[in-house]
């Protein structure tokens, strides 16, 4: 098995991070001063007592803005700094630039700043009642629902209220920015989207983009938390360092980042779902309210995705589901792990349960009535080719022992009174593509040197889920070389141009395919050059384990030999691969394409305990059938599972996000807000690969891994519930999560 190439460094405290990086004499530090309020009229600013401290050196405003204050993204609707009202609480007003961190944050504390209070508007769906919308609604529909309603036989409807969940990467935003020769600005940034961050700096210091060269080497995760939101605060160091015309270095203390920053997006939603006497779901409604934040970010993408995935697994033929985006007075919403998709399933989802508790079925059979089916069609248009929804279900089912489980959980409940044992299934489609077409496009700049060691270059950012590692081992198979050979570089805008950010489960499949297009070029020259040294054809020859083959025989021609001739040759050693995901289209005006290069699939069987005197539980066991293809890297794949499972269930279980009417953010830190730790995770996670061959347009046919595992968590929410209902018969399914203990312990007594 092939390790994750980084694994040494990080457990010897070797790798390097944003703040690791040595600073240059006379870098100065800045403080980001930011909004108290949610909503205001700014008055007046105030930083005379600032200003007084020993070691200040500028304090910042708009106004210094050399370029366009505007950091928007999708819409232009973001200040990098607010002029003259505020919108959500910790936006950034002023930078505070000093000598060292401390002086920076104690002087950000006495600038004072008189504001004229506003009523702000938290909650999505008075942000809709009052026309507060980011974006106009979108609507995804196939068949006609009007007319369906009168073929079921059941009709339900209900209420989903989904809660958001903050990133907590154990690296915060931060950046690191220096001026060098030639009136260029050299940016370190903690990014996932180097490209934008290049961007959004051009665009407020109104500099091109040549003029700024970023950099990143790896994060200290990021989970969706750095695509767009590390371009503003690395564009306010950079400007910093415009305005002193010195180094400067910006990293958020954990609070700050926190109260400052986006989270996943919460969600309300209203959902109408009628099925017939044999449980298929016959038509499904859906109206969703996106609390979008103060500004759009990223929101109408992740909108976008929500609408792609609200029918889930399932092939449903009447379809009507329409996505608000509200404008609300909390800090702009942003990418997270599956990017609207989890909010979506979770709907559908809830849908089912509810439909199944009032059957008076189990949920499980109305989902098995209903998965995908080859040629299926998506209510996008595009239809569903090498669907394994239903082989992973039977597998699991098979492989799980599904009915043995669903009798020790019948028969633990019958002899404990006060624990209660649950069990549900979670089946995944996930489809994998930006849904943005033109973001599925990625460059690799590959360098053989005369010693034969290979140098890569991509737009890849490595923040913990081994892309670095996937890229070298692309290299190494294409090339037939040890993969010791082979140095993945930092992300860098100066040799790897118009990058997209890694995101959207791409990464590997994007860089990797363009790695194997440069590597394959390269190894198509230093074929013919050996064709050209023993006097056979080319398409005789191969490189295996650095020796060149005849017809698989091993010849007397090694890798380092063979390089070196091609470089006495004049031959190009270098070469830069081009990579764009072909068939993927999308057309807004319709609501219809094909957006999605492949689809992802499996199924989870997740079961709980809840202690029912406290309200308590535990995530027993977490059984998993999972569609990896062919999977180049078993190791890290299996770690990808593991950690997004756990953090679906964080998501849907304790980690509750709370603000007060106010905006304020009130689960502001580690003791107030609670992840997922060693004593709360599954007692086991069991994850086998599903038996199928991956997909050309996945990377070597190893399928995207990072988002799809994040939905597995679902189960876990229905799990607890059906615990609820094993104690307490009179219980109804409530969709409001987080499901935390308190909320738990008022369903055990309802």
């Amino acid at each position: 098995m092939m390790k994750n190439i980084d694994t040494i460094g990080h457990v010897t405290g070797k790798s390097v991070y944003l703040d690791d990086i040595p600073t240059i004499a006379g870098t100065l530090h800045a403080a980001i001063v930011g909004s108290a309020l949610a909503h205001a009229k700014i008055i007046n600013i105030n930083f005379d007592e600032a200003a007084k401290i020993d070691g200040v050196e500028r304090i910042i405003l708009h106004s210094d803005i050399p370029g366009e204050n505007q950091i928007g993204s999708i819409i232009e609707d973001e200040t990098l700094l607010a002029e003259h009202e505020v919108h959500y609480q910790g936006q950034p007003i002023a930078i505070v630039v000093a000598k060292t961190e401390r002086i920076a944050r104690k002087a950000a504390s006495l600038v004072k700043i008189d504001y004229k209070e506003l009523e702000p508007v938290t909650d999505p769906r008075e942000a809709k009642e009052k026309g507060l919308l980011l974006i106009p609604p979108r609507t995804f529909r196939m068949g006609n629902t009007d007319s369906a309603w009168s073929n079921c036989k059941y009709i339900i409807e209900d209420r989903v209220d989904i809660g958001g969940q903050e990133h907590l990467y154990i690296e915060t935003q931060g950046a690191y920015v220096y001026n060098v020769e030639g009136g260029y600005i050299k940016v370190h940034s903690s990014t996932q989207g180097p490209t934008a961050v290049q961007k959004t700096i051009s665009r407020i210091l109104g500099i091109p983009m040549h003029m700024v060269e970023v950099d990143v080497v790896r994060l200290g995760g990021g989970f969706g938390g750095k695509e767009d939101q590390a371009s503003g605060f690395a564009a306010m160091a950079a400007l910093a360092t415009y305005v002193t015309g010195k180094p400067v270095k910006l990293v958020l203390p954990r609070h700050d980042d926190m109260r400052m920053t986006g989270k996943r997006h919460p969600y309300s939603a209203d959902f109408k779902i009628g099925l017939s006497d044999d449980l298929k779901i016959v038509a499904f409604e859906t109206t969703m309210y996106q609390n979008g934040g103060a500004a759009a970010d990223l929101s109408p993408a992740i909108m976008e995705r929500t609408l792609f995935h609200s029918t889930g697994s399932y092939f449903i033929p009447n379809t009507r589901v329409t996505v608000y985006s509200c404008k609300t007075n909390l800090p702009p919403n942003t990418a997270f792990r599956g990017f609207g998709g989890p909010q979506g399933m979770f709907v559908i989802e809830s849908a089912i349960a509810k439909a199944a508790e009032q059957i008076g079925v189990d949920t499980i059979e109305i989902q098995k009535a209903n998965l995908l089916n080859e040629s299926d069609e998506f209510q996008y248009g595009q239809k569903a080719e090498n669907v394994n929804a239903r082989k992973s279900f039977e597998l699991a089912y098979e492989k799980f022992d599904f009915e043995n489980l669903k009798k020790s959980v019948e028969n633990y409940n019958k002899i404990n009174k006060y624990s209660k044992r649950g069990m549900a299934v979670m089946p995944l489609c996930f489809g994998i593509s930006f849904t943005n077409t033109s973001m599925n496009q990625a460059r690799a700049l590959v360098h053989i040197y005369q010693d034969g060691s290979v140098s890569i270059s991509t737009g890849a950012i490595e923040m913990g889920q081994g892309v670095n590692t996937k890229l070298a081992q692309v290299a190494s198979i294409v090339l037939g070389i040890d993969i010791k050979r082979i140095k993945v570089h930092s992300t860098n805008t100066s040799r790897v141009a118009n990058t997209s950010p890694t995101a959207a489960s791409s990464g590997a499949d994007l860089n990797g395919n363009a790695v194997r297009i440069a590597t394959s070029a390269l190894k198509k020259r230093l074929i013919k050059v050996a064709a050209e040294e023993l006097g056979f054809n080319e398409d005789e020859l191969n490189i295996e384990n650095e020796v060149i083959t005849h017809n698989g025989n091993p010849t007397q021609l090694h890798w380092q030999n063979l390089v070196k001739s091609a470089h006495l040759k004049r031959v190009a050693l270098s070469e830069n691969g081009h990579y764009a995901t072909p068939i993927i289209h999308f057309d807004k005006t319709k609501e219809k394409g094909h957006p999605f290069a492949y689809h992802v699939y499996g199924t989870a069987i997740i079961t709980t305990t809840v202690d029912c005197i406290r309200g308590t539980y535990t995530i027993d066991d977490v059984h998993i059938v999972h569609d990896f293809g062919n999977s180049i890297n078993p190791t890290i794949d299996l770690g990808q599972v593991e950690g997004a499972v756990v953090q679906g269930i964080g998501w849907l279980t304790m980690e509750e996000l709370v603000f007060d009417k106010k905006g304020k953010l009130l689960s502001n830190s580690l003791s107030t807000y609670k992840v997922p730790d060693i004593f709360f995770a599954p007692k086991t996670i069991e994850c086998i690969p599903l038996p199928t061959n991956g997909p050309d347009l996945a990377v070597l046919r190893s399928k995207a891994i990072g988002e799809p595992p994040f939905m597995y968590g679902i189960a876990a929410y229905f799990a607890i519930q059906n615990a609820i209902k094993a104690f307490n018969p009179k219980h109804t399914l409530k969709f409001d999560s987080p499901l935390t203990p308190e909320k738990v312990l008022m369903q055990l007594y309802e």
